[in-house]
């Protein structure tokens, strides 16, 4: 009696730990479920991120570039010009359909929108006035704004992009505005199994994959929230709702429960905010797939718990049969036997595969190897290309010089000036020993060039410039006026590399000013605090601020195909940063200015 209740309490006791780790690991699943549910979601939520952020960013610089558009600029000088209004009412119309935007249209400075590429259509902007939009204030006090808000014309949400728009005084005259619309955006939410949604700085969704989301808050409304948001119309007469929702944290993980229809659903909430937007991204994953998954560990455990206990009982009854067992110990050591030649076989050939996977990786090491070298063989060829493209532009015009100096000499031997002819060859062999000097410069790949540094004159080195530039100056109708004080101090530089500069902005210059209706090139030197800075400025087209931080990079021109590789600039500015000097663009309105700083010449600062 005794023994049977041992046995009936040790069982109920096996029983209440069966449970017990069956409840445990039920949780541990469910939370593994939860954080790989998390994960997924996180990896949405960047995805999602950076797909919005590329959209916008496609738009962003719009405006400024429309901005500064001359016919835009001639309609801000002159607003209540009907030709010139119709005359970009289709531009805008057609840059609006090649950029996919909403609507593309220009204010007043009193907020009258006076052109618009939706003139042709019943809800054109033309005539209305959005002074009350922030995105109009901010650009009229002279920023780039952006905005977010549902059209109170059109009655379409959409973002809006703005930027100034300067008279011919430069005086800021107009608003140029760029909308864009969000429903692409939000149409490829749509379909999955993810919730995804956009909220504004006041909680509110204005994008949604779910479209009855749209326009809840997931904040509660305070009293003067229609007070703060009315005066920019954002929502028009939108009405607000709440979206009815819980949030609670399960470990790591964040949880929130949705109310949709009469009905509760638990989901994984990741967010991010988008602080130069204004905007926080929010996924939401449903648990309901995490819990059957955690659910089905439950029951594969459950299974093996059955498994166990049945494997159990088996294990009693052959102990009740050990008798029996005994009577077939000899079957069961051959059979045993056997096995073991079975599981001997088995190791033999697993031994066989991994030799053949041993040497199947080294023949794949050796490929990769054979690869590698082939790649480092590339980039080898694809650096001699480009030092030869390199040395291709830079010898260009000390032998355009040279061609100048030898056509001048046969012409003053034939006249038996010899003098003059003797000075002609005298300064070819110049240009001889500059091109020399230049390949020396770019044959030296650690870029050590041959000539020290020493004090360098700038006023004799500028008239050997103007002679080397005189040919290029002159084909262009180019006029070279000079600003360089007598007692300028000299330059801690290299003759050679810094004549090769000045011809590079001098050359640039002429190029910029080629049929320009003012022609001339301005070339001044300063001298204030140890350094000397050289300016050199044309009176061409300019630089957009959009381009202006990539003037210097290599191969990037401005010029039509053909007209120039895009490397005097680029080896312009390393020379500079070489003789310890900086050098910079600004736009001059109008024209481009080109800035070049180095040090004076000191005893103790001369090096090589």
């Amino acid at each position: 009696m005794r023994v049977r209740r041992r046995r009936m309490a040790m069982a109920l006791a096996v029983m209440a730990l069966l449970v017990l780790g069956i409840w445990q690991a039920g949780r541990l699943a469910l939370n593994h479920a939860l954080d790989q549910g998390q994960g997924r979601a996180e990896t949405a939520l960047r995805l999602t991120e950076n797909a919005l952020a590329g959209y916008l960013a496609r738009y962003q610089s719009v405006p400024m570039l429309l901005a500064e558009l001359d016919a835009v600029r001639d309609l801000a000088t002159h607003p209540d010009d009907p030709a010139r209004r119709r005359s970009i009412d289709r531009l805008l119309e057609q840059r609006n359909a090649l950029l996919g935007s909403s609507d593309i249209y220009i204010m007043r400075a009193d907020g009258l929108t006076i052109a618009a590429s939706n003139h042709a259509r019943s809800d054109s902007f033309v005539g209305q006035v959005f002074d009350y939009r922030p995105y109009f204030s901010d650009a009229l006090a002279g920023r780039t704004a952006r905005f977010y808000g549902v059209g109170t014309t059109s009655g379409v949400r959409g973002y809006y992009f703005s930027a100034p728009v300067r008279d011919s005084d430069g005086q800021i005259a107009a608003v140029i505005a760029v909308k864009i619309g969000l429903d692409q955006v939000e149409a490829s939410w749509r379909g999955g199994e993810l919730r995804i949604f956009v909220t504004d700085p006041d909680g509110v969704l204005f994008m949604a994959s779910q479209p009855d989301w749209l326009y809840r808050a997931i904040v509660p409304m305070s009293r003067d929230w229609r007070a703060r948001v009315d005066p920019t119309q954002r929502y028009d007469d939108v009405t607000i709702r709440p979206l009815v929702h819980q949030d609670r944290q399960a470990g790591d993980v964040r949880l929130s429960q949705i109310t949709e229809g009469g009905a509760r659903r638990d989901y994984v909430a990741v967010s991010r905010a988008m602080p130069e937007a204004g905007w926080t991204v929010h996924v939401l994953l449903d648990t309901a797939p995490l819990r059957a998954q955690a659910q089905l560990v439950v029951a594969l455990l459950i299974l093996g718990g059955c498994v166990a206990g049945s494997a159990a009982l088996i294990l009693g009854q052959r102990r009740a049969r050990t008798a029996e067992r005994l009577a077939m110990q000899i079957h069961a050591t051959a059979e045993l036997e056997r096995r073991v030649e079975e599981r001997t076989a088995d190791l033999a050939r697993m031994n066989h595969r991994l030799e053949q996977e041993i040497t199947e990786r080294r023949a794949t090491e050796a490929e990769l190897r054979a690869a590698q070298d082939s790649l480092v063989q590339v980039g080898k060829l694809a650096a001699l290309g480009q030092m030869s493209a390199a040395l291709s532009h830079e010898i260009n015009q000390p032998l355009a010089a040279a061609r100048n100096y030898a056509d001048s000499a046969a012409i003053l031997i034939e006249r038996g000036d010899s003098p003059r002819a003797r000075d002609n060859i005298a300064q070819i062999m110049a240009l001889l020993d500059r091109i020399s000097a230049i390949g020396k410069h770019l044959r030296n790949a650690a870029r050590k060039p041959g000539d020290r540094l020493g004090p360098v004159p700038l006023a004799p080195l500028l008239v050997e410039t103007q002679m080397i530039m005189g040919v290029r100056l002159a084909a262009v109708g180019a006029q070279l006026d000079l600003d360089v004080p007598d007692d300028l101090p000299p330059l801690l530089a290299g003759p050679t590399r810094l004549q090769q500069v000045l011809v590079n902005l001098l050359g640039n210059a002429a190029d910029a000013v080629e049929g320009a209706p003012d022609r001339r090139i301005t070339l001044t030197a300063r001298s204030d605090d140890g350094a000397v800075t050289i300016t050199v400025r044309d009176r061409g087209p300019g630089v957009a601020p959009a381009l202006a931080g990539r003037i210097f990079d290599p191969f990037f021109t401005t010029k039509g195909p053909g007209a120039g590789l895009g490397l005097g600039l680029s080896i312009s500015a390393n020379i500079v940063r070489d003789l310890g000097g900086r050098i910079s663009c600004h736009d001059a309105e109008p024209g481009a200015l080109f800035s070049v700083r180095l040090p004076v010449a000191r005893p103790d600062r001369v090096a090589a």
